[in-house]
């Protein structure tokens, strides 16, 4: 196992530790989940590991992988899959800190349609609804000032709701440092 993995497996395993055997207050049927596009994980009986309402939940996904210009990114569909299990297992709105940082191949996602389209041979930015959801659910969206300026790309170019800062790197750092776990 090669050190990112291990390092992103320990990661997303230190934010189920310690979890065992609490009561999983599950909202009620009539509440919907934070993103709409999502499902929530399935229920399995027995498990022991369950998130917990008290938790103070901080994560930071690192969205970095480029994919394929018509395909939306496969970590959006991870970070409201897991907001949604948050959700669904009775973890309030107030214990719920995400944040996605989007850099190196991930980076483009966050381009508004006219940049994105005139970057991917005319083809629309396929994650432009995820990401509202996303944002309107509370998670940050973050990207990589290194990574615009190689791109050359202005900050008035990028989504509505998106963040730029100076480096990733920093700003996975700065968020670890706050408490945060990064998982990607």
């Amino acid at each position: 196992m090669n050190r990112r993995t291990m390092m992103t497996t320990l990661a997303g395993g230190a934010v189920a530790v310690g979890y065992a055997g609490r009561t999983n207050a599950a909202p009620a049927a009539d509440e919907k989940l934070p993103v709409a596009s999502a499902a929530a994980a399935k229920d399995f009986p027995g498990v022991t590991e369950r998130p917990d309402p008290k938790t103070d939940y901080k994560v930071v996904f690192s969205v970095s992988a480029k994919v394929k210009d018509d395909e939306v990114h496969p970590t959006l569909k991870m970070i409201g899959l897991y907001l949604n299990t948050l959700a669904n297992s009775g973890v309030p709105a107030r214990n719920r800190h995400i944040a996605a940082m989007f850099h190196q191949g991930g980076g483009d996602a966050v381009f508004s349609n006219e940049v994105y389209k005139a970057r991917h041979n005319g083809v629309d930015n396929p994650n432009i609804a995820v990401l509202k959801e996303l944002h309107e659910a509370g998670v940050e969206l973050r990207v990589c000032g290194q990574g615009l300026l190689g791109k050359k790309v202005d900050p008035s170019q990028l989504l509505p709701g998106v963040q730029a800062d100076l480096w990733a790197l920093v700003t996975m750092v700065n968020l670890q440092a706050r408490g945060y776990v990064r998982v990607g």
